[in-house]
């Protein structure tokens, strides 16, 4: 480059890649001396563009975070929505690499609040979510920080709880929050939509070192009240069954597993059933009996 004006915004594009670059470095990429590379970072300060100079061994020149994509202005909820979409991306390796770039541009709050969500939920299928309460939690479960919700159950039941967020969970499009709540003494599973507020409280927890935050989620999920109780044993073919909505026990010496589900319909119910291509018995309702021996009927009719 012979125009001082292109080395000055080569410069610039190196210091949008992230990270802190030495002025010895930055010479050598340059092709200057590292006092040029300093009346460089000079001209791009002139310029308003904030360049931050790190002193110390390590130090060097960086870019401050939030400079690059300031024309966007996003808000928590849409800075959330990118990632969330990019975690989701078919493309996995495109997708980190964008998901990358967003982050590094970040204003330093956000960003800390959006990979304490990273490193504390389970995002195997995200959905929407009102991202202050969602962030909050995500942070106060990284850093074992108690915190009061208001929450709605679901009976219109409104109450003020202190909760020591173990994890949070996305599954089929809603998000939970589970760990032990004051309010009953035990380790509970809320629905994010349903809590009003997140405020931060004093003290610390601990999570304990077995608790795993999607298991104890599905199987609340899996054992909550619904319009029916579904009970039925089935030798093998367990792993077809949906985790969300059935809980299976070990199987017995001859290798017959019961499986309590809920369902508010149970039309549903013979056709999976019919799908695990193993030997099963119902044991409950009664009605979920006689809609199988009707399906099959049905199906030997067509078949025939």
């Amino acid at each position: 480059m012979s125009r001082p004006t292109a080395r000055v915004l080569a410069l610039l594009e190196i210091l949008q890649g992230g990270g802190t670059h030495t002025a010895g470095d930055l010479s050598v990429r340059l092709g200057v001396d590292e006092r040029t590379v300093r009346r460089y970072a000079d001209h791009l300060l002139d310029l308003e563009i904030p360049i931050e100079s790190v002193r110390g061994r390590y130090g060097g020149y960086r870019l401050a975070p939030g400079f690059r994509l300031p024309p966007l202005m996003l808000t928590d909820d849409e800075a959330l929505a990118i990632l969330l979409g990019l975690h989701t991306g078919r493309s996995a390796q495109a997708a980190d690499s964008a998901a990358a770039k967003v982050r590094r541009v970040l204003p330093r709050g956000l960003g800390a609040r959006l990979d304490a969500l990273f490193e504390t939920a389970d995002l195997s299928a995200p959905g929407p979510a009102e991202a202050t309460t969602l962030l909050r939690l995500a942070t106060a479960a990284r850093d074992r920080q108690p915190v009061l919700i208001s929450y709605t159950s679901r009976d219109d039941r409104r109450s003020e709880r202190t909760l020591h967020p173990y994890g949070i969970v996305a599954h089929h499009g809603r998000w939970y929050v589970t760990g032990a709540d004051s309010a009953s003494g035990e380790v509970r599973t809320f629905r994010l939509d349903r809590i009003a507020w997140v405020r931060p409280t004093t003290g610390t927890f601990e999570v304990p070192s077995d608790f795993d935050p999607t298991a104890t989620v599905l199987t609340g999920l899996a054992s909550a009240p619904w319009r029916h109780e579904v009970v039925f044993r089935v030798r093998g073919g367990t792993a077809r069954l949906p985790r969300s909505v059935a809980a299976v026990a070990p199987p017995d010496a001859d290798g017959w597993s019961t499986v309590r589900m809920r369902a508010e319909r149970l039309d549903w119910l013979p056709p999976m059933l019919a799908g695990l291509g193993v030997p099963f018995v119902i044991e409950k309702p009664a009605e979920l009996r006689t809609l199988t021996r009707e399906w099959a009927e049905q199906i030997a009719a067509y078949a025939a």
